[in-house]
Protein backbone atom coordinates (compact mmCIF):
# COMPACT_ATOMS: atom_id res chain seq x y z
CA UNK A 1 0.00 0.00 0.00
CA UNK A 2 1.35 3.56 -0.88
CA UNK A 3 1.99 6.39 1.22
CA UNK A 4 -1.04 7.56 0.18
CA UNK A 5 -3.30 4.77 -0.02
CA UNK A 6 -2.43 4.46 3.77
CA UNK A 7 -3.34 7.75 4.73
CA UNK A 8 -6.45 8.40 3.22
CA UNK A 9 -7.74 5.24 4.89
CA UNK A 10 -6.54 7.26 8.34
CA UNK A 11 -7.96 10.21 7.31
CA UNK A 12 -11.44 9.72 8.60
CA UNK A 13 -9.86 8.84 12.25
CA UNK A 14 -7.84 12.07 11.69
CA UNK A 15 -10.16 14.74 11.13
CA UNK A 16 -12.65 13.15 13.93
CA UNK A 17 -9.67 13.15 16.18
CA UNK A 18 -8.93 16.64 15.37
CA UNK A 19 -12.13 18.20 15.31
CA UNK A 20 -13.27 16.47 18.60
CA UNK A 21 -9.92 18.51 19.84
CA UNK A 22 -10.41 21.71 18.29
CA UNK A 23 -14.31 22.00 17.63
CA UNK A 24 -13.55 23.67 14.23
CA UNK A 25 -14.12 22.27 10.88
CA UNK A 26 -11.45 24.53 9.04
CA UNK A 27 -8.68 24.50 11.94
CA UNK A 28 -8.94 20.22 11.83
CA UNK A 29 -8.79 20.06 8.19
CA UNK A 30 -5.39 21.97 7.97
CA UNK A 31 -3.96 20.00 10.97
CA UNK A 32 -5.13 16.78 8.77
CA UNK A 33 -3.25 18.29 6.00
CA UNK A 34 -0.43 19.17 8.13
CA UNK A 35 -0.26 15.70 9.32
CA UNK A 36 -0.17 14.34 5.72
CA UNK A 37 3.14 16.65 4.57
CA UNK A 38 4.79 15.24 7.65
CA UNK A 39 3.95 12.21 6.67
CA UNK A 40 4.93 12.41 3.03
CA UNK A 41 8.14 13.95 4.02
CA UNK A 42 9.19 11.38 6.43
CA UNK A 43 12.21 10.01 4.29
CA UNK A 44 11.72 6.55 6.51
CA UNK A 45 8.31 4.87 7.04
CA UNK A 46 7.67 4.46 10.58
CA UNK A 47 6.23 0.95 12.17
CA UNK A 48 2.80 1.81 12.86
CA UNK A 49 1.34 4.26 10.62
CA UNK A 50 -1.75 4.64 12.57
CA UNK A 51 0.17 5.48 15.89
CA UNK A 52 2.39 7.91 14.08
CA UNK A 53 -0.47 10.01 11.85
CA UNK A 54 -2.22 9.49 15.41
CA UNK A 55 0.40 11.35 17.12
CA UNK A 56 1.01 14.05 14.67
CA UNK A 57 -2.51 15.23 14.27
CA UNK A 58 -3.30 15.05 17.84
CA UNK A 59 -0.25 17.10 18.73
CA UNK A 60 -0.43 19.92 16.29
CA UNK A 61 -4.20 20.02 17.51
CA UNK A 62 -2.76 20.93 20.77
CA UNK A 63 -1.11 23.54 19.53
CA UNK A 64 -3.67 24.83 17.65
CA UNK A 65 -5.98 24.69 20.65
CA UNK A 66 -3.90 26.26 22.94
CA UNK A 67 -3.55 29.58 20.79
CA UNK A 68 -7.60 28.90 19.87
CA UNK A 69 -8.19 29.59 23.71
CA UNK A 70 -6.78 32.51 24.21
CA UNK A 71 -8.72 33.76 21.20
CA UNK A 72 -11.79 32.22 23.19
CA UNK A 73 -11.71 34.58 25.65
CA UNK A 74 -11.92 37.81 23.68
CA UNK A 75 -15.16 35.67 21.83
CA UNK A 76 -18.27 38.02 21.77
CA UNK A 77 -20.62 36.63 23.27
CA UNK A 78 -21.25 32.45 23.32
CA UNK A 79 -19.01 30.93 21.67
CA UNK A 80 -19.88 27.49 20.27
CA UNK A 81 -18.26 24.97 17.66
CA UNK A 82 -18.81 24.57 14.18
CA UNK A 83 -21.19 22.78 12.83
CA UNK A 84 -20.78 19.54 12.20
CA UNK A 85 -22.87 17.56 9.36
CA UNK A 86 -21.20 14.29 9.12
CA UNK A 87 -18.60 12.79 11.30
CA UNK A 88 -16.43 10.68 8.29
CA UNK A 89 -15.10 8.49 11.33
CA UNK A 90 -17.49 5.39 10.93
CA UNK A 91 -17.70 2.61 14.00
CA UNK A 92 -20.89 0.79 13.87
CA UNK A 93 -20.34 -0.58 17.04
CA UNK A 94 -20.23 2.71 18.82
CA UNK A 95 -21.95 4.77 16.75
CA UNK A 96 -24.53 5.89 19.30
CA UNK A 97 -21.12 6.63 21.42
CA UNK A 98 -19.43 8.48 18.73
CA UNK A 99 -22.14 10.70 17.79
CA UNK A 100 -22.77 11.47 21.43
CA UNK A 101 -19.09 13.01 21.66
CA UNK A 102 -19.36 15.29 19.06
CA UNK A 103 -22.86 16.67 20.50
CA UNK A 104 -22.05 20.55 21.28
CA UNK A 105 -23.00 19.75 24.55
CA UNK A 106 -20.21 17.05 24.77
CA UNK A 107 -17.41 19.63 22.83
CA UNK A 108 -18.64 22.67 24.82
CA UNK A 109 -18.37 20.50 27.75
CA UNK A 110 -15.12 19.95 27.45
CA UNK A 111 -14.12 23.54 27.14
CA UNK A 112 -13.13 22.82 31.07
CA UNK A 113 -10.30 20.67 30.23
CA UNK A 114 -6.89 21.85 29.03
CA UNK A 115 -5.60 20.88 25.86
CA UNK A 116 -3.36 17.98 26.98
CA UNK A 117 -6.41 16.84 29.34
CA UNK A 118 -9.02 16.87 25.99
CA UNK A 119 -6.38 15.17 24.21
CA UNK A 120 -5.77 12.04 26.44
CA UNK A 121 -9.69 11.80 27.20
CA UNK A 122 -10.46 11.91 23.64
CA UNK A 123 -7.79 9.22 22.73
CA UNK A 124 -8.77 7.01 25.30
CA UNK A 125 -12.24 7.12 25.93
CA UNK A 126 -13.66 8.04 22.76
CA UNK A 127 -11.64 6.37 20.62
CA UNK A 128 -10.50 3.73 22.50
CA UNK A 129 -6.74 3.89 22.58
CA UNK A 130 -4.03 1.93 24.68
CA UNK A 131 -2.68 4.07 27.34
CA UNK A 132 0.75 3.12 25.52
CA UNK A 133 -1.10 4.72 22.22
CA UNK A 134 -2.23 7.66 24.31
CA UNK A 135 0.99 8.27 25.92
CA UNK A 136 2.82 8.40 22.26
CA UNK A 137 0.71 10.55 20.88
CA UNK A 138 0.73 13.16 23.65
CA UNK A 139 3.97 13.18 24.41
CA UNK A 140 3.76 12.19 28.11
CA UNK A 141 4.71 8.92 30.18
CA UNK A 142 1.37 6.80 30.66
CA UNK A 143 1.83 7.12 34.19
CA UNK A 144 0.95 10.84 33.39
CA UNK A 145 -1.96 9.94 31.14
CA UNK A 146 -3.05 8.36 33.64
CA UNK A 147 -3.43 11.13 36.22
CA UNK A 148 -4.33 13.29 33.55
CA UNK A 149 -7.51 11.18 32.13
CA UNK A 150 -8.45 10.96 36.17
CA UNK A 151 -8.48 14.56 36.14
CA UNK A 152 -10.85 14.41 33.12
CA UNK A 153 -13.34 12.64 34.15
CA UNK A 154 -13.64 14.55 37.48
CA UNK A 155 -14.33 17.82 35.23
CA UNK A 156 -16.50 15.74 32.89
CA UNK A 157 -18.62 13.96 35.03
CA UNK A 158 -20.48 16.76 36.68
CA UNK A 159 -22.00 18.05 33.60
CA UNK A 160 -21.54 15.15 31.40
CA UNK A 161 -24.36 15.22 28.59
CA UNK A 162 -27.45 12.80 28.07
CA UNK A 163 -29.24 12.86 25.38
CA UNK A 164 -32.26 10.12 24.30
CA UNK A 165 -31.34 6.83 24.05
CA UNK A 166 -33.79 5.69 21.44
CA UNK A 167 -32.96 8.09 18.77
CA UNK A 168 -35.81 6.96 16.77
CA UNK A 169 -38.18 8.92 19.57
CA UNK A 170 -35.51 11.24 19.88
CA UNK A 171 -35.81 12.11 15.75
CA UNK A 172 -39.69 12.05 15.77
CA UNK A 173 -39.83 14.55 18.50
CA UNK A 174 -37.54 16.79 16.39
CA UNK A 175 -39.80 16.36 13.35
CA UNK A 176 -42.85 17.80 15.33
CA UNK A 177 -40.41 20.27 16.67
CA UNK A 178 -39.50 21.62 13.53
CA UNK A 179 -43.27 21.38 11.65
CA UNK A 180 -44.34 23.18 14.58
CA UNK A 181 -42.16 25.37 14.32
CA UNK A 182 -42.92 26.05 10.78
CA UNK A 183 -46.73 26.03 11.36
CA UNK A 184 -46.20 29.04 14.03
CA UNK A 185 -47.89 26.42 16.29
CA UNK A 186 -46.51 28.63 19.99
CA UNK A 187 -48.70 26.02 21.93
CA UNK A 188 -47.50 23.15 20.26
CA UNK A 189 -43.67 24.20 20.93
CA UNK A 190 -44.56 24.43 23.89
CA UNK A 191 -46.01 20.67 24.46
CA UNK A 192 -42.20 20.06 22.88
CA UNK A 193 -40.19 21.84 25.23
CA UNK A 194 -38.92 21.27 29.19
CA UNK A 195 -39.93 23.71 31.17
CA UNK A 196 -36.44 25.25 31.77
CA UNK A 197 -35.70 25.12 28.24
CA UNK A 198 -32.38 27.69 26.77
CA UNK A 199 -32.23 29.06 23.30
CA UNK A 200 -28.96 29.88 22.74
CA UNK A 201 -26.98 31.92 19.65
CA UNK A 202 -23.55 32.42 18.85
CA UNK A 203 -22.87 35.60 16.34
CA UNK A 204 -19.45 36.56 17.49
CA UNK A 205 -20.33 39.90 17.38
CA UNK A 206 -20.36 39.08 13.24
CA UNK A 207 -24.21 38.49 13.15
CA UNK A 208 -27.46 39.71 14.78
CA UNK A 209 -27.60 37.71 17.72
CA UNK A 210 -29.51 37.86 20.97
CA UNK A 211 -27.97 39.89 23.54
CA UNK A 212 -28.85 37.12 26.27
CA UNK A 213 -30.51 33.59 26.44
CA UNK A 214 -34.20 33.08 26.19
CA UNK A 215 -35.05 30.63 29.05
CA UNK A 216 -38.38 29.07 29.87
CA UNK A 217 -40.85 26.82 27.69
CA UNK A 218 -43.13 29.67 26.88
CA UNK A 219 -40.36 32.74 25.90
CA UNK A 220 -38.80 30.06 23.67
CA UNK A 221 -41.90 28.63 22.19
CA UNK A 222 -43.07 32.51 21.51
CA UNK A 223 -39.58 33.08 20.15
CA UNK A 224 -39.49 30.47 17.36
CA UNK A 225 -43.51 30.31 16.73
CA UNK A 226 -43.41 34.37 16.07
CA UNK A 227 -40.16 34.45 14.46
CA UNK A 228 -40.02 31.78 12.03
CA UNK A 229 -43.55 32.94 9.99
CA UNK A 230 -41.56 36.45 9.83
CA UNK A 231 -38.52 34.66 8.24
CA UNK A 232 -41.11 32.47 5.59
CA UNK A 233 -42.26 35.42 5.02
CA UNK A 234 -38.42 36.63 3.23
CA UNK A 235 -38.34 33.47 1.40
CA UNK A 236 -35.95 32.07 4.50
CA UNK A 237 -36.17 28.04 4.38
CA UNK A 238 -35.10 25.10 6.38
CA UNK A 239 -33.90 21.44 5.98
CA UNK A 240 -33.63 19.43 9.01
CA UNK A 241 -30.38 17.58 9.15
CA UNK A 242 -28.19 15.67 11.68
CA UNK A 243 -26.24 18.38 13.16
CA UNK A 244 -23.13 17.39 15.30
CA UNK A 245 -24.67 13.98 15.53
CA UNK A 246 -28.26 15.67 17.61
CA UNK A 247 -31.01 16.79 15.04
CA UNK A 248 -30.67 19.78 13.54
CA UNK A 249 -31.93 21.78 10.74
CA UNK A 250 -29.86 24.62 8.53
CA UNK A 251 -31.46 27.37 7.15
CA UNK A 252 -31.21 29.54 3.95
CA UNK A 253 -32.12 32.77 2.70
CA UNK A 254 -34.18 32.85 -0.62
CA UNK A 255 -31.06 32.46 -2.67
CA UNK A 256 -29.93 29.17 -0.78
CA UNK A 257 -27.15 30.81 0.79
CA UNK A 258 -26.48 29.54 4.45
CA UNK A 259 -28.03 31.42 7.17
CA UNK A 260 -27.53 29.32 10.35
CA UNK A 261 -27.07 26.04 12.17
CA UNK A 262 -29.94 24.79 14.79
CA UNK A 263 -28.84 21.82 16.75
CA UNK A 264 -31.48 20.49 19.47
CA UNK A 265 -30.65 18.66 22.90
CA UNK A 266 -33.43 16.14 23.71
CA UNK A 267 -33.56 14.47 26.77
CA UNK A 268 -36.98 13.09 28.51
CA UNK A 269 -38.78 13.62 25.83
CA UNK A 270 -38.14 17.41 25.68
CA UNK A 271 -35.73 19.77 23.72
CA UNK A 272 -33.67 20.64 26.83
CA UNK A 273 -31.49 22.95 24.92
CA UNK A 274 -31.87 24.95 21.45
CA UNK A 275 -28.41 26.65 19.89
CA UNK A 276 -27.92 28.43 16.83
CA UNK A 277 -24.66 29.17 15.25
CA UNK A 278 -24.81 32.36 13.52
CA UNK A 279 -21.47 33.47 13.07
CA UNK A 280 -21.01 33.34 9.22
CA UNK A 281 -17.21 32.56 10.08
CA UNK A 282 -18.33 29.23 11.06
CA UNK A 283 -21.09 28.00 8.55
CA UNK A 284 -18.47 28.70 5.13
CA UNK A 285 -17.67 24.90 5.01
CA UNK A 286 -21.33 24.11 4.81
CA UNK A 287 -22.26 26.28 1.83
CA UNK A 288 -21.84 30.19 0.39
CA UNK A 289 -23.20 32.01 3.58
CA UNK A 290 -26.01 34.46 3.77
CA UNK A 291 -25.55 38.11 4.63
CA UNK A 292 -27.37 37.70 7.98
CA UNK A 293 -27.92 41.66 8.46
CA UNK A 294 -29.17 41.89 5.33
CA UNK A 295 -31.74 39.29 6.47
CA UNK A 296 -32.41 40.66 9.59
CA UNK A 297 -33.03 44.37 7.99
CA UNK A 298 -35.90 42.53 5.70
CA UNK A 299 -37.12 40.94 8.76
CA UNK A 300 -37.54 44.35 10.59
CA UNK A 301 -39.74 45.62 7.67
CA UNK A 302 -41.95 42.19 7.63
CA UNK A 303 -42.41 42.83 11.53
CA UNK A 304 -43.65 46.85 10.37
CA UNK A 305 -45.77 45.31 7.52
CA UNK A 306 -49.10 43.97 8.27
CA UNK A 307 -50.12 40.29 6.71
Amino acid sequence: MSKIEEFEELRPLLFSIAYRILGSVGEAEDAVQETWLRFDGSATRPTSTKAFLSAAVTRLSIDVLRSARVRREEYVGPWFPEPLLSDPYQDPARAAELADSVSMAALLLLERLSPLERAVFLLREVFAFGYDEVAEAVGRSEAACRQLLVRARRHMETGRPRFEADRRERQELATRFFDAMRGGDVSGLQELLAADVRFVGDGGGKAPQLSKAVTGAANVARLLGTVFPLLARIDVTFAPREVNGQPGAIFRDRDGKVLHAMVLDVLDGRVQTVRAVINPDKLGHIGPVADAWAVDRELRQARRQPR
